[in-house]
């Protein structure tokens, strides 16, 4: 071969390669965080032995990943929840001093305050929210004061850090009604719906065009799926939210599901979930990139009422396994939820762990995965939990304490086996409720050994008098103090008493 063709070819090549870029493969992991919307621990098989609903694809999930035996919601409820996961901190710090945001409420995430979308898109990563936002929105208005839905929708996901946003308001009974892409509706005209009752439930509102209720978890999965696919063919990794929409109310499971749980529309709605993982674990393998790619999924709170839970009993079932109340208490049953980690590169199949962690805990962690630090200004309740899926036997504890909040804004404070609770009653929609307990004799503090009463039926606070003053001396020291973790102090955003 003479020299003039020997340089011909070379030429020839790398005007082949720069033609033909070849994807190289990513250092940091991509992350696919997936968040079920009041999801009982006991609605999933791999929790609960009896359950009557079977579960495949999360089982399986957990089988080849990590199952975390006593992860926690920050609150028994949608937004705070939201907040804590995207922020690190704890809703009650802000202006939400109870309940969640509503229809029409403005944004809850300050636009400086940084966040796991922004934290990661400073790193790299592409970002991206697919599904249910439920942190207020600011919704444009005309020169009456009137909602405008035709102006853009200001501080929402993509004023958060998020590159791409697709999804909704709020919860999926929760106005007005519209599929909503980065800051604007997607819908070329708006018309009125009717409420609905029973398990179908949503209020009368406008809707859009483009709108209907029982097609909403199968677009925002298909979206999710195109967002997978598209995302794994650049060479920067990806975040992708997916909060889903179920199995809150309204509860509609499709044609293909109905009846195949053998239970309730409610069973047939969670194995709508369940099928939500299998696209996204399958649409991960599809692409190529499963090894290197952090899947967690998850439940913002415990089961709501609204799935019938005389019903479900009558099958045998119940949601929230051998805990104690449902969504909105500040008992174990509103929330303690499913939490599974798959990173094939890192977590060994079929671990687990039954260390103590809180939704609150991921911009932490995904700072640590990233090698990169929080700032004393942001992740103030948050803990870093990556150790934890290279060493699930870990014998120290990762966190401290952690705080739980009720829909009426009850506290309770949980350390070791110790669980502090702050009001007389569940704090939120079962016996005894705030008002039943205003007519009651009970004692104003309750305590629980869970290790020896997971159920929390006996009440030991007068047995225990110095747990009872070192659980609310901490409390009252995070209030005080503006975290919970180490660390300069913060400022709450509003007066906070317990």
């Amino acid at each position: 071969m003479n020299f003039e063709f020997h340089l011909l070819l070379i030429c020839l090549l790398s005007m082949n390669c720069q033609n033909q870029p070849i994807k190289e493969p990513t250092k940091n992991p991509n992350i696919i965080y997936i968040l079920a919307d009041d999801l009982g621990i006991g609605d999933l098989s791999v929790y609960n032995s009896d359950s009557k609903i079977q579960t495949p694809a999360i089982d399986a999930l957990a089988k080849e990943g990590m199952l975390f035996s006593d992860a926690h919601s920050g609150s028994s409820v949608c937004t705070p929840t939201r907040y804590g996961i995207l922020t690190g901190r704890y809703a009650w710090r802000t202006r939400l001093e109870k309940g969640v945001t509503w229809t029409y409420d403005a944004h809850l995430i300050d636009p400086n305050r940084l966040t796991v979308a922004s934290l990661l898109k400073k790193n790299g990563y592409q970002t991206a929210c697919i599904g249910k936002w439920h942190l207020g929105l600011d919704w444009g208005k005309d020169a009456q004061g009137e909602y405008d839905f035709r102006k853009p929708i200001a501080n929402g996901p993509t004023k958060n850090g998020f590159d791409y946003f697709y999804g909704i308001t709020a919860s999926l009974d929760i106005p007005p009604y519209f599929y909503i892409e980065n800051d604007r509706i997607t819908a070329t005209s708006i018309d009125t719906i009717e409420a609905m009752g029973g398990k179908k439930f949503w209020r009368k509102s406008v809707i859009g065009n483009d709108f209907v209720h029982e097609e909403v978890l199968p677009v925002l999965t298909r979206k999710a799926v195109q967002y997978i696919e598209k995302s794994s063919q650049t060479t920067e990794p990806f975040f992708l939210y997916f909060p889903l929409t179920a199995p809150h109310t309204p509860i509609l499971p499709t044609v293909d599901f109905q009846g195949k749980s053998g239970t309730s529309e409610y069973g047939d709605f969670v194995l709508m979930v369940d099928d939500v993982v299998s696209q996204i674990v399958q649409a991960v393998s599809t692409a190529g990139i499963a090894e290197n790619t952090l899947i967690i999924f998850t439940s913002d709170n415990g089961c709501s009422p609204m799935a019938d839970f005389a019903e479900l009993e009558s099958y045998g079932h119940d949601p929230s396994y051998i805990y104690r109340g449902h969504k909105a208490d500040i008992y174990e049953g509103g929330h303690r939820i499913p939490f599974i980690a798959k990173w094939p590169s890192k977590i060994k199949p079929g671990s687990s762990t039954d260390q103590t962690i809180c939704l609150t805990d991921l911009i932490s962690t995904v700072a640590s995965i990233v090698h990169d630090t929080l700032s004393s200004e942001a992740g103030e309740d948050s803990y870093d939990i990556a150790p934890l899926f290279v060493n699930d036997r870990r014998s120290t504890d990762i966190r401290e304490a952690t705080v739980h909040h009720s829909i009426e804004g009850c506290f309770s404070l949980r350390q070791g086996p110790w669980k502090i609770c702050f009001c007389p009653g569940s704090g939120g929609w079962s016996y005894p409720t705030p008002k039943e307990t205003s007519t009651l004799d009970l004692p104003s503090t309750q305590l629980f050994n869970l290790d020896d009463d997971p159920a929390e039926e006996q009440n030991i606070a007068t047995a225990n008098p110095d747990v009872v003053k070192r659980l609310t001396g901490l409390m009252q020291q995070y209030i005080k103090e503006g975290r919970s973790t180490p660390g300069v102090g913060q400022k709450n955003d509003r007066e906070v008493i317990l």
